[in-house]
């Protein structure tokens, strides 16, 4: 007996989804956001991480801060066959030893409500978590009495720019040149980075190495428009006018920064 076939209108039915299918998935890729991480490039995620970090300088208030060199790490894995990077860019905040969680609690009050973000303890400590949406994680910690590390970090992305080719040139700062000359100490060849301000300013750190520590930051006391914001044998802070300038020798080296805000 033979077999008979599919009707006509079920096949006119099947060709007829196929295309509308077709049609919808091209629709889609032309139009619709990228709606997981591992769509969205590095490169576009370089802005979004910027944006939040200028977001935590705000955020931070009057306190002593220093923007850090921002981090690249490839290698990361986002499927079993593809490599991707990731970027976090850290903004590092001195305070009276005690007051870490206070300030992690005022920068979370600062942040936009959108961000979810909130303050909690654990094993570790305080920790500040939010979204900074597109993906973008922000969390806080501390990481020694009286230091606390901000961080926008993208995740896993894309690998598609050179992040080096979206950072600006090495300026002159006065008030970080002062400094160095105070301590009177070789230095090395300054370096900047910015993040870019809610308000659509720029925020910007330029440090130098001073050479190793330990060392006295003594010299640095007569540069002080009034009280220091932090002084420490190994930390000393101040002000001047908008810029607040950080000498740190907790480290191998001595690190100068002059950091002016939002």
């Amino acid at each position: 007996m033979p077999t008979r076939g599919w009707p006509r209108w079920l096949l006119a039915v099947t060709v007829l989804w196929a295309v509308l299918l077709g049609a919808l998935t091209w629709w889609s890729v032309r139009h619709d956001p990228p709606t997981v991480r591992e769509q969205r490039s590095l490169a576009e995620a370089a802005p979004v991480v910027d944006r939040a970090v200028g977001r935590l300088v705000a955020a931070t208030g009057d306190g002593a801060w220093a923007l850090a060199a921002p981090r690249l790490d490839r290698g990361c894995r986002i499927t079993p066959m593809d490599d991707g990077a990731t970027l976090a860019r850290d903004l590092d905040v001195v305070v009276a030893e005690g007051g870490e969680r206070a300030l992690l609690e005022a920068v979370a009050d600062r942040l936009p409500a959108d961000w979810r973000a909130g303050v909690h303890l654990g094993s570790d400590g305080p920790r500040l978590r939010a979204d900074a949406g597109e993906f973008v994680a922000v969390q806080g910690r501390v990481v020694s009495p009286g230091r606390v590390r901000l961080t926008a970090d993208s995740g896993c992305r894309p690998d598609d720019v050179e992040y080096a080719t979206l950072l600006p040139g090495h300026p002159d700062e006065p008030a970080l040149d002062d400094a160095l000359r105070a301590l009177g100490r070789p230095a090395g060849t300054p370096e900047r980075v910015v993040a870019r301000c809610p308000g659509g300013a720029v925020a910007r750190t330029v440090w130098a190495t001073a050479g190793p520590a330990p060392a006295s930051l003594a010299g640095l006391k007569p540069l002080a428009a009034g009280s220091a914001v932090v002084d420490t044998p190994e930390v000393y802070a101040y002000r001047r006018g908008a810029v607040v300038v950080l000498a740190d020798a907790t480290g191998e080296q001595v690190r100068v920064s002059a950091s002016t805000g939002c």
